[in-house]
C-alpha cells in the first residue's frame, strides 16, 4: 500500500512492505451452538476427575483433540478457513493437516503470556465462551528490532504501535501465522474463558520433516 502524505517536497510516498495478517470470521449461529455443545461435554468429561481452574490459574489439555470425533464441526471450519487463508496468499493447491488442536481454560485473573507456536504454518484460536472481560487477544510485532529503541510518540496510531488488540466473541475463529507472536491480559470477567487452539502444516513436512518438534506443549 502508497500512502501519499504532505511534505514541503514536490511529493514523498510512504511504502507499508511486509504485512503480518490476522484472518477474523464469525461463524454461523448453528454452528456455534453444536460446537460449544460438544466442546463443553467433551472438556467436562476430560476434566471430571481433576479440580476446577482456580482464580488466576489455567488450564491446558493434550494437543491430541483432533483425533476426536467430538470435534469434528470445528474441524471441518477450520479447515474451510484454512483454505481461504491459503487461496488469498496465492498458495498452490497444496495438501495440509492439522497437527495439534488444544483446549485452554483461563479463569479470572488468568493471563497468557507472550508466545509463538514454531514448526508450523498457520495457527489460530476458536472461542467457545469469551465474555465481557475476556474477549481480546494481542498479537505483537514481529520484528526483532523492534525493542531496540522506543522513542516517545505524540499520539499512538496503527502506523507506530508496537501491538494490536482484536476483539472476540463467543464463535470467532482466528487464523494468522504461526510466527506471529500473541498474548492474553487478564481474565476481567466472572467466568472462566474457553478457548481451542489449533495449528496447521503442509502433509509434506508433518510427515517427513518436522513432527518430532511437535511431542511438547505449545503455551
Amino acid at each position: 500500500m502508497v500512502k501519499k502524505v504532505a511534505s514541503t517536497l514536490e511529493e514523498a510516498d510512504i511504502l507499508r512492505m511486509f504485512p503480518s495478517f490476522v484472518w477474523k470470521t464469525q461463524l454461523k449461529e448453528e454452528i456455534i451452538k453444536k460446537i460449544s455443545q460438544d466442546a463443553l461435554s467433551t472438556l467436562e468429561l476430560l476434566r471430571q476427575t481433576k479440580p476446577g481452574v482456580e482464580s488466576s490459574l489455567s488450564w491446558q489439555s493434550d494437543h491430541d483433540l483432533h483425533q476426536s470425533e467430538c470435534f469434528g464441526q470445528l474441524i471441518s471450519s477450520i479447515h474451510e478457513a484454512v483454505k481461504k487463508v491459503l487461496e488469498f496468499l496465492k498458495i498452490a493447491d497444496t495438501p495440509f493437516v492439522m497437527t495439534g488442536l488444544w483446549a485452554n481454560m483461563n479463569a479470572p485473573g488468568a493471563i497468557h503470556k507472550m508466545h509463538n507456536h514454531p514448526n508450523n504454518l498457520l495457527s489460530g484460536v476458536y472461542y467457545v465462551q469469551a465474555g465481557t472481560g475476556a474477549d481480546t487477544i494481542n498479537f505483537h510485532d514481529p520484528r526483532p528490532q523492534r525493542d531496540v529503541i522506543k522513542p516517545p510518540v505524540t499520539e499512538l496510531t496503527a502506523d507506530n504501535t508496537d501491538q494490536v488488540v482484536v476483539t472476540v466473541s463467543d464463535g470467532t475463529l482466528l487464523v494468522f501465522p504461526s510466527w506471529l507472536s500473541h498474548s492474553v491480559d487478564a481474565n476481567r470477567s466472572n467466568q472462566v474463558r474457553i478457548s481451542i487452539s489449533f495449528n496447521i502444516m503442509f502433509s509434506q513436512f508433518a510427515e517427513t520433516l518436522s513432527q518430532p518438534l511437535w511431542s511438547g506443549n505449545f503455551s
